[in-house]
């Protein structure tokens, strides 16, 4: 899916989908996909994103140089491209602040898997990258570190960054994280969440790398 000729159409699609759901505020995020030359699609820095179309989207290579004619991207390109780098099979990125994972990110605390679907669509619980400055390639390189088995990652004091075969799969990623987040703040207040049993945790986990390696690079 994320290598069709209308990638830049997913991932304005992914955009304001993101927008609609409140994982961000203003213009803070950001979305990108993965054309079939290898381009990679992205939303344009300090645009608000219902005038965000096919038409005002940045491009660029893998090595980050913009490709002519488009906008100016995100200021968060470096971490986008380290994941397209490090992970042929990805084809799509989100980056986002929704309230309850960014608490788990400031408080720097691994989002639990106390449900079943953490693990089929994140691989695990969300673990915590350390924190490195927004924008620079030092915050590409730690946050790819925490994503060989896993679709999610917080970023201390900052926010989530997600991905997948395309945009909307990398967006979905994100909406099961916010949602787990937010049951666990919850459970919070119960007394504590209990993890998964150690059966159901490999079984599922073994289940998403399935997923990964087989239907990600086949996309």
């Amino acid at each position: 899916m994320a290598y069709s000729a209308d990638i830049r159409a997913q991932v304005v699609a992914a955009a304001q989908a993101m927008n609609a759901a409140g994982l961000v505020v203003g213009t803070a995020g950001n979305v990108s996909g993965r054309a079939a030359d290898s381009a990679i699609w992205l939303t344009p820095s300090a645009l608000p994103y219902n005038q965000v179309s096919v038409d005002n989207l940045a491009a660029v290579d893998l090595d980050g140089n913009l490709l002519e004619g488009t906008a100016r991207p995100s200021t968060e390109k470096a971490m986008h491209l380290a994941c397209y780098r490090a992970f042929p099979e990805v084809g799509g990125v989100v980056h986002c602040h929704p309230v309850h994972a960014s608490m788990f990110a400031v408080a720097h605390k691994r989002i639990p898997a106390v449900i079943e679907e953490v693990i089929m669509y994140l691989g695990g619980d969300v673990p915590v990258a350390d924190y490195r400055p927004t924008g620079s390639d030092e915050l590409g390189e730690e946050v790819v570190r925490h994503l060989g088995d896993r679709s999610a990652v917080l970023m201390a004091n900052h926010g989530l960054l997600c991905i997948g075969e395309s945009p909307d799969h990398a967006l979905h990623a994100a909406l099961v994280a916010e949602h787990t987040a937010r049951i666990v703040w919850g459970a919070s207040r119960l007394g504590d969440a209990v993890d998964l049993p150690e059966k159901a945790l490999s079984d599922f986990a073994g289940a998403y790398t399935d997923l990964r390696r087989e239907t990600w690079a086949a996309r």
